[in-house]
């Protein structure tokens, strides 16, 4: 498994080694030294240096070549991919530095592969022995991980982690006792107490001691918000068992505190309906659509429920058990940060269950927040292609791809989804909002009314389409139609900022119904104060009016609000000319210039730095507002 690395002595450490050469002999250097060493050429190549994390790890394993701690690496197929490259000398603190970085960068993959040569060549360092382990894990090279986590344990390092890994291994393959036996030995702090003793449960569970796993739960005490997990998964095990009337006693706990938990409200359901209360369970679960507008997996459960089936518990088998126990930590936990200790989870999930649904989407959404399309796509795609949320996954899919820059693929894949069903409107919206960010406007419209003319009969929901089929028209010069979808968006929604903001905009802009523009506009500040477009929207109007020095009061709020965009800069700037500040002018068109305002954009604000503006109305908008008061 780990990388073969020949030295020309014995294996290096990085606190105390020494490596000869046919030249010199030099100690590597400390600890202390590597961090500095670290801490100069990281930021040396991040200030110059935009090109992909693998390029840039190249480069830095390059200038730390130079370093006379080398010991060459024999490399393997992958390393062109992972590791020394096989045209580099591999230098132990190149290596190291290098995987540091790609730590820095959430790039757990080549990180891992960094650790793993560094690791081949100081075995007995178990600070690299673990953080291999962990990148392995959060990289979804879970094997290799156990492998690691095996020698970790034989080491007599206690890592939680570790021991989950290793008892996900017994569980997955069914050894029950040694499972536990495995996970009783890490127990240190809330979040691996709770991991820990809810795993153990379900390895109680797997080997018919139900009393047993019951009471590993009962026994558990932590923070508040141990108790939703503990009552949910108190609830699975008993229902699972068969114990309904126990079970639902469980879940009611759950319930309580928390209705909008979808694995929740399911459960819940399942479990009223299963103890003959099916009326309550369904509404349940219309109580959820209320509040929180539905969910297909819910949706699914209502059928079963309706059908008058035999309601099947939600979890069965302790991998199961332990893979949900898993995906619920882990997907809190990426929402909160914590990227590294959330994708182990939630790979690990994946592992003990490779159909767990929530556990793809949610590993996905993690990769997304991390800016890793690719790898957000690979975690979607194992979303079973049976699964209720697999059009949902797909539709994530084709926006990673945009995200990659891999417009036709998305476009592809999109467009698929709504060939297959074209009232599917998510998979309308999501292409169509992608074919509008590249201004390819005309096929917009003609994706969004492809979706529109599936409507039957139009609800408040609905005023997002026609909005953003308003915009491609607009975009279009197809006024009139832009206006009737903006109007009728309003329609199902009275009060939208979004729409009043657009709509009042677009007629300022064009010198049409300067009142009623004007009104929206203001309707739509006062709904979103804080909204620094918005606000600038009111400026730029009172602007195209000639109105400028409540221009200039308006744009001065929206810069407070939204310092660093360079439209807005350019607003305030054009605004500050036209009562004479001309000073103040040119500051904000060069704070404008060096913001990176559109290509179109900055020719036009080098115009006015260099020679200022007309003093006479910007717009036949302003000179309309200025006839009609008799200017």
């Amino acid at each position: 498994m780990r990388q073969k690395v020949i030295t020309s002595a014995l294996p290096l450490s990085l606190k105390d080694a020494i490596v000869k050469d046919n030249k010199h002999e030099t100690e590597l250097p400390s600890e202390e030294e590597v961090r500095r060493m670290m801490t100069n050429v990281t930021r040396a190549i991040a200030k110059t240096d935009r090109r992909p994390v693998r390029t840039r790890l190249l480069a830095l394993v390059s200038a730390l070549a130079l370093f006379p701690a080398v010991a060459y690496a024999e490399t393997d197929a992958n390393s062109e991919v992972y590791g020394t490259p096989s045209d580099l000398p591999f230098t132990l603190s190149g290596s190291y530095l290098s995987g540091r970085l790609a730590g820095f960068e959430k790039d757990y993959g080549h990180a891992a592969a960094f650790y793993e040569e560094t690791l081949s060549a100081d075995p007995d360092n178990t600070m690299l022995l673990e953080r291999t382990f962990l990148l392995k894990l959060a990289n979804g090279n879970v094997e290799e991980a156990v492998e690691y986590a095996g020698e970790l344990d034989s080491a007599d390092q206690r890592n939680f982690l570790a021991q989950l890994a290793l008892g996900a291994k017994d569980i997955k393959e069914g050894n029950y006792e040694k499972a536990d036996e495995e996970l009783e030995k890490g127990r240190n702090g809330p979040l691996a107490q709770l991991s820990i003793g809810i795993s153990r449960a379900w390895a109680l569970y797997g080997s018919g001691e139900i009393d047993e796993a019951v009471a590993m739960i009962d026994g558990l005490s932590g923070p508040d918000w141990f108790e939703v997990f503990k009552a949910t998964h108190k609830a699975h095990i008993l229902f699972a068992a068969g114990r309904n009337q126990d079970a639902l006693e469980a879940i009611e706990g759950a319930y309580e505190v928390d209705q909008g938990a979808i694995r929740v409200v399911g459960a819940y359901a399942r479990i009223l309906a299963a103890n003959g209360r099916q009326k309550e369970a369904l509404d349940a679960l219309a109580q959820y659509d209320i509040q929180f507008r539905g969910h297909p997996k819910l949706d699914q459960t209502r059928e079963v429920i309706a059908s008058g089936q035999v309601i099947p518990p939600m979890v069965t088998d302790p991998a199961a058990g332990m893979s949900e126990i898993l995906y619920g930590l882990g997907a809190v936990i990426g929402r909160d940060g914590g990227e590294e200790l959330s994708t182990s989870y939630l790979q690990l999930a994946l592992y003990l269950d490779p159909k767990a649904e929530f556990a793809a989407i949610a590993l996905g959404s993690v990769f997304e927040r991390m800016e890793q399309p690719d790898r957000a796509i690979d975690a979607l795609l194992k979303v079973p292609d049976d699964s209720v949320l697999k059009r949902e996954a797909e539709i994530q899919v084709g926006m990673n791809y945009n995200a990659l820059e891999q417009l036709d693929q998305a476009r592809d894949h999109l467009s698929a989804l709504i060939e297959d069903d074209p009232s599917d409107l998510e998979a309308v919206v999501a292409l169509g909002n992608i074919l509008r960010s590249h201004e390819l406007y005309e096929d917009a419209d003609v994706v969004y009314t492809k979706g529109i003319d599936t409507i039957q009969e139009f609800e408040q929901q609905h005023w997002l389409l026609l909005y953003f089929r308003g915009i491609a028209r607009e975009r279009l010069g197809h006024w009139e139609q832009a206006e009737a979808d903006f109007r009728q968006a309003l329609e199902l929604n009275e009060n939208q900022p979004l729409v009043l903001n657009y709509l009042g905009y677009s007629l300022v802009d064009q010198g049409l119904k300067l009142d009623e523009a004007l009104q929206m506009i203001k309707n739509a500040v006062e709904l979103r104060p804080t909204d620094g477009y918005i606000v600038d929207s009111l400026g730029w109007v009172y602007y195209r009016l000639g109105r400028y020095e409540e221009a200039v009061k308006e744009l001065e709020r929206a810069i407070e609000l939204r310092p660093a965009d360079p439209v807005i800069n350019d607003h305030l700037g054009d605004a500050y000319w036209m009562v004479g500040r001309r000073n103040e002018a040119r500051f904000q068109w060069n704070h404008a210039r060096d913001l990176g305002p559109d290509e179109d954009k900055l020719p036009k604000i080098l115009e006015k730095i260099a020679n200022g503006m007309p003093d006479e109305p910007a717009t036949d908008a302003a000179k309309a507002e200025s006839d009609k008061n008799g200017g």
